[in-house]
């Protein structure tokens, strides 16, 4: 089953870290994609431009809105997404658990819907 890990974060937490500990954190990042593709249970990553970028969409009662930034104001902001095949929600816990982010990060895992085919 695939599950979705949706990683939260404030930035403000993540800017104070050095050049360093950023490089650092990438390399532990590629080699945690790495050990999960060797495993067969890597499907997708990326991060997502920050927050401020978004824009966001609506359509109610017919008519379509537009604004600028994120849906909601809240501390934390999607940074990016992890798509991963886990036996099940435990198994899934424990993968995203592994992942570097959690350092200062917060993942959500959430299992995803199969759609049918048409």
């Amino acid at each position: 089953m695939k599950y979705a890990c949706l990683v939260y974060g404030d930035g403000n937490l993540v800017d104070p870290v050095s050049d360093v500990e950023l490089d650092a954190a990438v390399v532990d990042t590629v080699a945690y994609h790495e050990e999960l593709r060797r495993k067969g249970q890597f499907v997708f990553a990326q991060p997502l431009e920050p927050a401020h970028t978004a824009t966001t969409i609506r359509r109610r009662d017919g008519k379509l809105s537009m604004t600028d930034g994120p849906f909601a104001e809240t501390k934390e902001q999607l940074g990016g997404i992890i798509i991963i095949e886990a036996r099940d929600l435990n198994e899934a816990i424990r993968i995203a658990s592994a992942h570097p982010a959690v350092r200062w990060d917060t993942i959500e895992v959430r299992a995803m819907r199969e759609l049918p085919s048409p």
